[in-house]
């Protein structure tokens, strides 16, 4: 009996169950890779909270330290992709870093839509790092691409 080795119950547990996470994140990563998060990449992840209020749409990204005049975004009958940048601003040389998770970078987000929206009509803002935009319903067949600005 010498190869056998006595293991607490709750490393045992904890060992299968970080496995089993890791397999499981390895395979639906392959699957939906924008919901992958990749640490040593320059890849950015914008979320997104998309509500459905009746008469319009309501999206609302997270975009920490990005400027309105670092944001484009453009819409169409059934669609809008949102594209942003995020700048260092004060980069200096002589800064050691032990640890930065801070990001910078070009990222973009498509959202789209189950039915067409009023391109005309849908407006943007960005407060205090949450970008809101209000997308109205009931597309009409006249209207085209459009190109929002964010207050």
């Amino acid at each position: 009996m010498k190869f056998l080795v006595k293991k607490a119950p709750e490393s045992f547990i904890r060992t299968v169950n970080d496995e089993i996470s890791s397999l499981l994140n390895r395979h639906f990563d392959s699957y939906f890779p924008e919901a992958a998060y990749w640490e040593d990449t320059d890849k950015f992840s914008m979320p997104v909270e998309i509500t459905d209020k009746g008469r319009d749409y309501e999206i609302k990204a997270e975009l920490p330290g990005v400027k309105k005049e670092d944001l484009d975004i453009d819409i169409d009958k059934n669609y809008m992709t949102i594209n942003a940048k995020k700048v260092e601003e004060n980069k200096v040389d002589e800064k050691s870093y032990k640890k930065s998770e801070f990001r910078y970078g070009e990222f973009s987000r498509t959202v789209y839509f189950p039915e067409e929206v009023n391109v005309d009509k849908a407006e943007a803002k960005l407060e205090h790092g949450v970008l809101k935009i209000d997308v109205p319903k009931k597309y009409s067949e006249n209207e085209a691409k459009k190109k929002l600005t964010v207050k």
